[in-house]
């Protein structure tokens, strides 16, 4: 293995607690009550689009969700990374990288309008070598294009990288690329949904997990 690819929300940070307040910001907004924490925990890997639905219950289609959404990403872009965190063991993991030579990178479906500000707040971290955003590729994961792309970037194979996510699309992405595939059991996980059926070459409970796996399996 020459390289360690991460999913950004759910995987790498958690950036949950940041949703959880400006969903239900809007929410208090339109004179709703606010909705629990785990509600919203679960659905935030789904992305701003499935958190206006399950904060208003409307689909996309109602004439009411485009200014919804937009008023909701405008509201994140201001309190962008004000309690987001690592998850734990995330930093000792990407020291243990740096300290082998091991390049690291991101491959999100999170715009760069809120992926790269989010990662500046985060100057205490290494330096990513690829951090690719939608905006970067002409199709988003599931499809295999963005993890090619970070690929070509760092100067490995698909083949010599581990992509990690905590959605069924992450996995589903890496095998397409052909790359081995963590899940991550920790992540922001729907009650409906169980990362042991996704299919991937490993899943793991805790951050910690991950750098012992690597060294047994890949390095």
């Amino acid at each position: 293995m020459k390289a360690v690819l991460f999913d950004l929300d759910g995987t790498l940070l958690d950036t949950a607690p940041d949703f959880i307040v400006v969903l239900n910001q809007l929410r208090q907004q339109e004179q709703l009550p606010p909705l629990p924490d785990e509600t919203i925990r679960g659905t935030v890997s789904n992305g701003s689009r499935a958190l206006i639905t399950l904060g208003f219950n409307i689909a996309e289609g109602d004439p009411a969700f485009p200014e919804l959404l937009q008023r909701l990403l405008d509201l994140y872009l201001a309190h962008l990374a004000e309690k987001t965190t690592t998850f734990p063991g995330i930093e000792n993991l990407l020291d243990n990288l740096v300290e082998n030579n091991l390049p690291w990178g991101i491959v999100t479906n999170k715009p760069e309008l809120y992926t790269t500000p989010l990662m500046e707040a985060f100057t205490h971290l290494p330096p990513a070598s690829a951090i690719i955003c939608p905006d970067h590729v002409s199709k988003s994961k599931p499809d295999p294009e963005p993890l090619f792309l970070a690929c070509s970037q760092i100067g490995c194979t698909p083949a010599e990288a581990v992509y990690i996510g905590d959605h069924k699309r992450d996995i589903i992405a890496g095998q397409k690329a052909g790359m081995p595939t963590i899940a991550c059991g920790y992540g922001y996980i729907d009650s409906t949904d169980n990362p042991a059926d996704w299919g991937a070459d490993h899943l793991v409970n805790s951050a910690d997990e991950i750098w012992p796996l690597l060294q047994q399996h890949y390095f």
